[in-house]
This record gives C-alpha cells, sequence and structure tokens, in this order.
C-alpha cells in the first residue's frame, strides 16, 4: 500500500505540482508587490521550496526579478534545493 503511494510517477507528479505553485507564488508575489496589495509571507514562499518547489521557487525568482536583491532568497532557495537533491541521494545510495 505505502510503495503504490509513493511511487516514482506519484512522487514526479508530486514535485511536478510543488514546483508550478513555486513558479505561481513567486510570480502572484511580484505582481502583489507591483500594485501595494497583500503579499504573500516570505516563510511561505520558503516552506514551498522546502516541501520541494526550489526548482520553481527559483525560476521564478529569475523570471520575475523576485526577491533577487534579497541575500536570503539568493542564497537560500538553492541551499534548500541542494540539500534536498544530497538527501535524496543519501537515502536512494547510502540508506
Amino acid at each position: 500500500m505505502v510503495e503504490e503511494i509513493f511511487s516514482l510517477k506519484n512522487i514526479l507528479i508530486y514535485l511536478l505540482i510543488i514546483n508550478l505553485i513555486g513558479f505561481y507564488a513567486m510570480w502572484s508575489d511580484k505582481r502583489r508587490a507591483k500594485k501595494g496589495k497583500w503579499r504573500i509571507p516570505e516563510q511561505t514562499l520558503f516552506l514551498i521550496t522546502a516541501l520541494g518547489g526550489g526548482i520553481g521557487t527559483i525560476a521564478g525568482m529569475y523570471t520575475f526579478r523576485h526577491k533577487t536583491k534579497k541575500l536570503r532568497f539568493v542564497i537560500g532557495f538553492p541551499a534548500i534545493l541542494i540539500l534536498e537533491i544530497i538527501l535524496v541521494i543519501f537515502l536512494k545510495f547510502v540508506y
């Protein structure tokens, strides 16, 4: 049962969806910033990245030139993504 839930297909679908959400969140926050409206909290953007949306949030950050002047994001998003990749490699080959 658990193997069916965590199948490669389901994991790839999840990663696609969370990265699309990350890309959309960066677009939406940039749009809201331009209009002076309520913004997506920075913690939420980091949470999306930590949940596997690193590629989407990084792509959105540079596509929309959003948060690119904040070192916390420029270093933080890629650092989270790299740590996740290392964790996956570790779990796959060492553990």
